[in-house]
């Protein structure tokens, strides 16, 4: 068969570096073919690239890729396919499948097919009914040899995976999960006596990672510890690049249990990695600068309020001293140095969180962006500038989110997004858009079930709009289907409320925090982009590129 055109492997972007030992690399097709057999078998993220230079030289001095290299080069392309190039990776998975068919690999066939099932927009049932087939034939052809230990494991896991992010649709999510718990327990069992093999304790650190997930809600100790023993596999496999989803999961499990300074070394270990040739993707980066982010949020929160207890006993031990010895007035006056210490430390927190929100925000940008995370990002860092009264730089910055809201189709994220651009608006000297912004915020909010937030919307873009010289309700709005000024008891708050009144520099209006978060309520076992199982962040783990990669 004849070398397929090297277009087929740029389906991808390429998210990684040109791949180990670039500098060096060899220009005889047949050493980069065997670069590119060695990168597949080891499972590199760098495999994908290594193909496509093999595929080139081979094409350029007149030679084929075999049906077997051909597959593994396909499978490695679709692995690679991320951003406006995902949906092309499950037709590269069932070509591959098809390939390795006609080089009799029977149990790598079975993988792709398994891949390309899970690469799908979001597999339902019927996709799961079609996985247990699959790894029931995998069973039976590793009982007779025509199926290796990874390639069953790997059918098995993808299986788990679909499992996993199905548990919310189960009648009981509870129940199913603990029978997903037992079988990932099996599959580990079944894999264990094989882990001398590289490729199985790949496998074995991806399905410690998953029962770790879906033992995190339940049983944070248990969950921790399989996600250490996963980093261990990890490691065991012989991957020398970083295991990001692992990362992030036990970092959510310490800061859920309080650890957040280890949380926090973790995560900035992770995105130092101490092998250079394999960095970071630019989302896996995003994604844990954002878990940084929140973990330092999160520790500096628990720091002061310890140091609010501290003081609130260091205070009452002091005033039974002093009513006995009469130095009250003296104590009083001391007071106020004690909390001069406090503001420093806030300052630094806030400003290590402002950087890491900021470098988020880069390495969202490009062709493979995560859009979701990218929206994520950018209006965190907006409302981070806004908090500090730098409403220019978060007014742009919330200009960009919304778009991204708006394709996901998430409604919370739209109204937050649009209410703080409306602040940001009317703190710039701007009421008249500042209205408009939180009656299009109110639009939104009304349909949910409960009515307070699009209430309180309403009220304050009322409120706005009076500061505009306008007064009376908020006129109405083309695509809301009529006025937003829904709430019969609206007039009598509107000048109760907080922000801004005339723009000045006073801070935001409280009723923003109250908004929901984005991309909530979250399902129990699914888990965010913080790594959180059950978190309020935007399912990363339900993503169609997350339930594959990682199965090398």
């Amino acid at each position: 068969m004849s070398s397929r055109s090297p277009d087929e492997f740029r389906l991808g972007v390429r998210p990684y570096d040109r791949g180990a030992g670039t500098g060096d690399e060899p220009e005889d097709p047949h050493e980069l073919l065997h670069r590119a057999r060695r990168l597949t078998v080891h499972g590199h993220p760098g495999a994908g690239s290594a193909w496509e230079r093999a595929a080139t030289a081979l094409r350029r001095a007149g030679g084929v890729l075999t049906p077997g290299d051909h597959a593994d080069a396909l499978d490695a392309t679709a692995l690679d396919c991320r951003g406006a190039a995902r949906p092309a990776a499950g037709p590269l998975f069932f070509r591959a499948a098809d390939l390795h068919e006609r080089a009799g690999q029977r149990g790598k066939a079975l993988v792709s097919r398994a891949r390309a099932l899970v690469a799908g927009p979001g597999p339902g049932a019927t996709a799961c009914a079609r996985l247990a087939e699959l790894c029931e034939r995998a069973s039976a052809l590793h009982r007779v040899g025509q199926a290796g230990a990874a390639e069953t494991a790997t059918v098995r896991l993808l299986h788990g995976r679909v499992r996993a992010d199905l548990l919310g649709t189960a009648p009981d999510p509870a129940a199913e999960a603990a029978a997903l718990r037992e079988d990932l327990a099996r599959l580990i069992a079944f894999a264990a006596p094989h882990r001398a093999d590289p490729a199985v304790a790949r496998v074995l650190a991806d399905t410690r990672a998953l029962l770790g997930r879906i033992t995190a809600p339940d049983d944070p100790a248990a969950a921790e510890a399989q996600l250490r023993a996963a980093l261990d596999d990890h490691r065991a496999g012989g991957r020398t690049w970083p295991a990001t989803e692992h990362h992030l999961l036990l970092s959510a499990v310490l800061r859920a249990t309080g650890a957040h300074e280890e949380a926090a070394a973790l995560l900035r270990a992770a995105l130092v990695p101490q092998v250079t040739d394999t960095p970071l993707r630019a989302a896996d980066r995003a994604r844990l600068c954002l878990a940084l982010a929140r973990t330092v949020a999160g520790s500096g929160e628990q720091g002061r309020t310890a140091r609010s207890a501290e003081k609130a006993a260091g205070a009452a031990e002091a005033e039974g001293a002093l009513e006995a010895a009469a130095e009250t007035a003296e104590a009083l006056e001391e007071e106020p140095a004690e909390e001069l210490e406090e503001p420093e430390e806030t300052a630094q927190e806030d400003g290590e969180r402002l950087a890491l929100l900021a470098e988020a925000v880069r390495h969202t940008e490009g062709p493979a962006r995560d859009v979701r995370v990218g929206a994520l990002a950018r209006l965190l860092l907006g409302v981070a500038h806004a908090e500090r009264g730098g409403w220019g730089r978060a007014l742009a910055l919330l200009e960009q989110a919304l778009p991204g809201f708006q394709d996901d189709g998430d409604a919370a994220g739209r109204v937050r997004t649009r209410a703080w651009l409306a602040e940001c608006l009317l703190h710039l000297g701007e009421p008249g858009r500042a209205a408009r912004e939180y009656a299009l915020a109110a639009a939104a909010a009304r349909p949910w079930g409960d009515p307070r937030p699009g209430a309180a919307l309403s009220r304050r873009a009322e409120h706005v709009l009076g500061l505009a010289g306008t007064r009376g309700p908020v006129p109405e709005i083309c695509g809301t289907g009529g006025t937003v000024y829904a709430d019969a008891k609206a007039g009598t708050g509107a000048s109760a409320e907080g922000g801004a009144p005339d723009g000045g520099a006073r801070g935001a209006w409280p009723g923003l925090r109250a908004l929901p978060e984005p991309f909530g309520p979250p399902e129990r076992y699914q888990v965010d982009v913080y790594g959180e199982v059950g978190g309020a962040g935007p399912q990363a783990a339900t993503a169609p590129g997350t339930r594959v990669q990682g199965c090398e």
